[in-house]
C-alpha cells in the first residue's frame, strides 16, 4: 500500500520541506531530524554515519545484494573570512556559486546566534552591476551592525546560506534553493515509495550523501561503506533557458536524462533505457564523454569498481537561489528507478560483465 496519496503530492511536499533548509557542505547537520521526519514513514531502516551521510534501507524478497542510489542534500554556500572598519562581513565560496546572482540576496550568518544579512557590493565601478560580473571581495554581507557588535557574534569560518522559500510555477514548475540535489532526494523517496506496492529482489539502499558541491566526498565514504554490487547516482543537469540555445538539449518536463559514457556502465544504462520504454516513461539522453561531475563518478572508482549509472533531474539557473524544475520529472525519475530495480536479475553479478 503506498504512503502517500501519490508520487506527485510525495515530492511536492518534500521539495518544499527539503528546499529552504540550511544545509551547506560540511555542514549539514541541520538536515537529519528533516530527513529523518520524511523517511521514518517508510517500511525502511536509517541509519547514519560519522560524515553524516543519511542512509535509508528498503529490504527485498530475497536481500542477497544491494543496490545503491545516492542523491546528495549539501547545498553551496558562503563562509565569512573577516570584517571590515564599517562592520562589513567580507566572505569567499563554499562550492561554486554564480556570483552574478548574489547582489542584494538575503542571507543568514550562522554565528553565536542566525543573523540576518543582505548582500551588498563594496566598489561602485562605471559599468553598472546588471553589466557585470563580480569578483568575490566586492560582495560584502550588511547586517546592520557596528564593528564592536558584529565582531562579538560572527567569527571568520561562520557558515552563510542563502534564504529563499520555493515557488509553484505554472506547468507543474518549481523554483528555489538548493533543488540541485534535494530534489534528488524527493527522487528517492518516490522510488521507495513506488517499491512499496512492486516486488523486487534486492535490498535498497538510498544515501543522501554530504560534500558533493567540494569533492564528491560523502559518496567515497557511503559506497566503501556498503560496497554495492550496483549503483544509480541520481542529480541535476543544465535544462534548456531562453539564452542557452543551442547549448543545452534538455528540457523541463521531458523526463529524466539518462548519461551515458565511460563514467556509466553500459548494462545499467541500457537497463534504464529498457524500463522506460517498457513503462512508457519519457527520458533524455546525456552523452558524457568524461567523469560526470556527480556522485557517479566516485561510486565507479571505489574498491574493485562499482557498476554505476547516472540518471539526471533537468534544471534552469543552476547553482542560483532559483533553481528550477519540473515536479513531473522528480515523479518519472522516481517512478523509473523503481521499475529498474524490479526488473534486475537474481544474481546483480550479471550486470558487471559487458
Amino acid at each position: 500500500m503506498n504512503l502517500y496519496k501519490n508520487s506527485h503530492q510525495l515530492a511536492q511536499e518534500l521539495i518544499t520541506q527539503l528546499s529552504p533548509a540550511w544545509g551547506v557542505s560540511g555542514y549539514e547537520h541541520s538536515l537529519k531530524p528533516i530527513l529523518k521526519d520524511i523517511f521514518i514513514k517508510f517500511p525502511v531502516e536509517i541509519t547514519d554515519d560519522f560524515r553524516g551521510n543519511f542512509y535509508i534501507r528498503k529490504d527485498g524478497s530475497q536481500n542477497k545484494q544491494t543496490v545503491m542510489l545516492a542523491a546528495h542534500q549539501d547545498e553551496i554556500g558562503l563562509m565569512v573570512k573577516y570584517i571590515d572598519g564599517l562592520g562589513l562581513v567580507h566572505f569567499s565560496n563554499v562550492g561554486g556559486i554564480d556570483q552574478r546572482t548574489l547582489l542584494n540576496q538575503e542571507v543568514i550568518i550562522h554565528a553565536r546566534q542566525n543573523i540576518r544579512g543582505i548582500i551588498s557590493l563594496l566598489a561602485q565601478e562605471k559599468a553598472t552591476p546588471s553589466k557585470r560580473s563580480f569578483l568575490p571581495e566586492e560582495l560584502v554581507i550588511d547586517t546592520g551592525y557596528s564593528l564592536e557588535k558584529a565582531t562579538q557574534l560572527i567569527k571568520p569560518g561562520d557558515i552563510v546560506s542563502i534564504v529563499r522559500q520555493p515557488i509553484t510555477l505554472l506547468n507543474q514548475r518549481i523554483a528555489g534553493k538548493a533543488m540541485d540535489d534535494r530534489a534528488g532526494i524527493a527522487v528517492m523517496a518516490v522510488c521507495l515509495n513506488e517499491l512499496t506496492r512492486i516486488e523486487h529482489k534486492h535490498r535498497v539502499v538510498a544515501v543522501a550523501t554530504v560534500q558533493e558541491e567540494v569533492g564528491l566526498r560523502g559518496a567515497v565514504t557511503g559506497t566503501d561503506r556498503l560496497q554495492p554490487e550496483i549503483a544509480v547516482a541520481i542529480d541535476v543537469t543544465h535544462a534548456q533557458t531562453p539564452d542557452s540555445k543551442a547549448q543545452v538539449n534538455h528540457d523541463l518536463g521531458k523526463g529524466p536524462v539518462l548519461a551515458l559514457g565511460p563514467n556509466i556502465h553500459p548494462k545499467i544504462f541500457e537497463g534504464l533505457q529498457a524500463a522506460a520504454q517498457e513503462n512508457r516513461l519519457p527520458y533524455q539522453i546525456e552523452p558524457a564523454a568524461g567523469p560526470t561531475g556527480t556522485d557517479a563518478r566516485v561510486i565507479q572508482l571505489t574498491g574493485e569498481g562499482i557498476p554505476t549509472g547516472l540518471v539526471s533531474i533537468p534544471l534552469r539557473y543552476m547553482h542560483t537561489s532559483v533553481e528550477t524544475i519540473s515536479l513531473s520529472d522528480v515523479v518519472d525519475s522516481g517512478k523509473l528507478l523503481a521499475y529498474y530495480i524490479a526488473s534486475l536479475p537474481e544474481d546483480l553479478e550479471e550486470l558487471s560483465c559487458f
